[in-house]
């Protein structure tokens, strides 16, 4: 896998905090890393080499949580009826603006889960060990909604920062990455860039692995954003209200929670026991917030939220 190298960035202004009493000033760093391109057989075809901007928060020992910046922007989300495997629920694509916002690198580890959910309670309980495929650098699984809220709400107060679930939208853009295709690699994805069941092919490709688990994270290259595991390996909560479609959206990416359903919450990106088809960046399931699985863990994002 491509080697990752760190530099201080000259300059980065883009990106604010909030201004808690806590909050121990940020030191940003770059790093440089390679994305795939793919053509329509599964083929790579290019490597990209890019850099974004990070700062580590300090959980704990060997538990660093390095959260990368992205850039505000416009961008068409859901997908256009000729995709494969088009829901319905990805219905009404539309054209929204995106506030700049950090977001983990990768999704929760369990080192990652096992340090916050050793500091006091804010409203319930978190397990420290809650995952069924055991490693410290694997992704935390087997959490609900309610208890990744939980998380980001101990980390908030151990940081001063405001931490928290990412909006739909906010997750789709960071997802997409500035691509239109149904992954952000091209038209098709293959199991050497992402953890999914591969035995049943996407497009023009040929099936692949089963791994039948959750995979270490950044075990495969990023997107063009820098961000490791958004396609595959777990599903990953978002903080909006279910939304059947994408009927009477916001246009700017805020928390969907106008009109939502409350019983039930929406999750991206797939996961290692879904086909690929479930793994477009475009793909939205939902469940209950209580809901758990050995396939669903979530990320998080530091920044200001817009909720309506």
């Amino acid at each position: 896998m491509f080697e990752e190298t760190r530099s201080m960035p000259n300059d980065f202004t883009t990106l604010t905090t909030l201004d808690y009493s806590l909050k121990t000033p940020l030191q940003l760093f770059r790093y440089a890393f390679e994305t795939a391109k793919l053509n329509d057989l599964g083929v790579e075809i290019a490597r990209d080499r890019s850099e974004c901007v990070f700062y580590t928060e300090a959980l704990g020992e060997k538990a660093p949580l390095d959260m990368v910046a992205v850039a505000g922007g416009t961008f068409l989300m859901g997908a256009p009826d000729t995709e494969e495997n088009r829901s319905p629920r990805e219905r009404g694509q539309h054209r929204l603006s995106i506030d700049p916002f950090y977001i983990s690198k990768y999704p929760i580890t369990q080192i990652q889960w096992n340090a916050v959910a050793a500091l006091p309670p804010v409203n319930r309980h978190l397990s420290r060990q809650p995952s069924i495929f055991k490693g410290y650098a694997r992704p935390v699984e087997n959490i609900s909604w309610y208890e990744a809220v939980e998380f980001c709400d101990r980390l908030s107060l151990k940081t001063g920062r405001l931490y928290r679930l990412p909006s739909e939208a906010e997750w789709e853009y960071a997802c997409r990455a500035d691509t239109t295709t149904p992954f952000y690699c091209g038209d098709t994805i293959t199991t050497n860039l992402a953890n999914f069941d591969g035995r049943t092919p996407y497009g023009n490709t040929r099936s692949g692995r089963f791994r039948s688990r959750t995979t270490v994270v950044g075990s495969f290259l990023p997107n063009p954003f820098g961000l490791y595991d958004m396609l595959g390996n777990v599903w990953e909560w978002c903080a909006d209200l279910w939304h059947p479609t994408y009927d009477g959206a916001p246009s700017d990416g805020r928390i969907w929670v106008s009109g939502g359903d409350e019983t039930t919450r929406p999750l991206r990106g797939g996961s290692w026991m879904f086909f690929p088809g479930y793994c477009r960046s475009a793909t939205r399931i939902h469940y209950s917030p209580d809901f758990r699985s050995y396939n669903v863990g979530f990320r998080v994002v530091c920044g200001a939220a817009k909720v309506g």
